[in-house]
């Protein structure tokens, strides 16, 4: 996962076609692992990423996100991917605890593990919460 998002979003990857009226996609496959993470809207938005094993799904992560301030500091998406580029392997879901980076602190926490975690992040400017995700989800079991 952490390989599939450095190659998709966080890695500035090139988008696939839309699943969906107005949702922007991104792919990544690897061997026999697909991944696709697939949101709507870019102030406010809602998305979902999820994995595949030979066509079979079988994890997922939903996630939305709420920009809080009037206008977003110059640094927030270089805060933001600097910060899910440092995703813990033990805890891929977004990014680490704490990361700081131009000049914006990044906060996030959650409980769970891979097969059943939820969490939340955000993003802080000068004390002030500018940006706030949450996120949940684990595995998928099919009979």
């Amino acid at each position: 996962m952490i390989e599939a998002k450095k190659n998709t979003y966080t890695g500035d990857g090139e988008l696939s076609a839309p699943s969906r009226p107005g949702s922007k996609d991104l792919s990544f496959r690897q061997g026999d692992y697909l991944y696709i993470d697939t949101y709507l809207g870019n102030l406010d938005f809602i998305g979902e990423e999820a994995v595949w094993h030979q066509d079979k799904p079988i994890w997922s992560m939903n996630y939305y996100g709420v920009k809080m301030a009037d206008q977003v500091p110059e640094g927030f998406k270089r805060c933001l991917k600097g910060a899910l580029l440092k995703a813990p392997v033990e805890a891929p879901y977004r990014g680490p605890a704490r990361y700081s980076g131009a000049g914006l602190e990044y906060i996030c926490s959650w409980k769970g593990d891979i097969e059943l975690f939820e969490g939340k992040e955000q993003i802080m400017e000068n004390g002030r919460v500018i940006y706030r995700l949450v996120f949940h989800e684990g595995a998928i079991r099919s009979t």
